[in-house]
């Protein structure tokens, strides 16, 4: 069991740091045009939606490769520990 837990401790931190990026950076910019939409006081829907898309594709596209590689990490460490979970039962 505790090679279940290891690994479930692993995928839970392994999605946090892919994902925390993304979030961070959909945050900042949803903040930053909700004050230029409330000091213009421009409320279009389109406008809030689209840099976040733009910005968030962006941070993709700049952390995918170390996401990718956080995740290959995790697939090998779970694949490695199959016989512990195995022994486990």
């Amino acid at each position: 069991m505790e090679a279940l837990d290891g690994l479930l401790h692993d995928a839970l931190l392994t999605t946090a740091i892919i994902a925390l990026p993304m979030l961070a950076v959909a945050a900042l910019v949803g903040t930053a045009v909700a004050v230029v939409q409330a000091a213009t006081q421009v409320q279009e829907q389109t406008l809030t939606l689209l840099p976040k898309i733009l910005a968030v594709g962006l941070t993709v596209a700049v952390f995918g490769g170390a996401g990718m590689h956080l995740l290959a990490t995790l697939f090998d460490r779970a694949l490695a520990a199959i016989p512990a979970l195995r022994a486990g039962w």
